[in-house]
């Protein structure tokens, strides 16, 4: 495994710092979405994921042609109710594997949903924030 080629930092909507890393040197052939680490967590947790090969992206991972309505990666975070607690991740990402470091500042315990959106691909996944 590759370690961090490269570091995005965001923040959430409760203020709390996120970092998201790429992992990977080839591009995947899936979407995938994995359970997070550690789980149940406090006060941060990890989420990786994999974005594919994209017939919208050249092999070297820059864009063939305009992506139009694809391309966009969402990931975000939401509480039991359906509220958005947290964007994780919201731009045009290259095809490989990424990690989100998630630190839960000003969130309660509880149980939270995460959501990985790309090209089409939607998937949710649980996990339980304990303080």
């Amino acid at each position: 495994m590759a370690v961090g080629l490269q570091s995005i930092v965001g923040t959430d909507n409760e203020g709390g710092v996120t970092s998201v890393n790429e992992l990977g040197l080839h591009a995947p052939s899936d979407f995938t979405l994995f359970q997070n680490y550690p789980n149940p967590f406090n006060p941060s947790t990890k989420i990786q994921y994999t974005i594919a090969k994209s017939p919208l992206l050249g092999g070297d991972g820059r864009l063939a042609r305009p992506l139009g309505g694809g391309g966009l990666v969402t990931l975000k975070a939401y509480d039991i109710l359906g509220r958005e607690v947290a964007t994780l991740v919201n731009e045009n990402k290259k095809p490989g594997y990424y990690e989100v470091q998630f630190n839960t500042s000003g969130l309660t315990s509880g149980i939270y949903f995460y959501t990985l959106r790309a090209e089409g691909f939607i998937q949710t996944k649980k996990m339980i924030l304990l303080r």
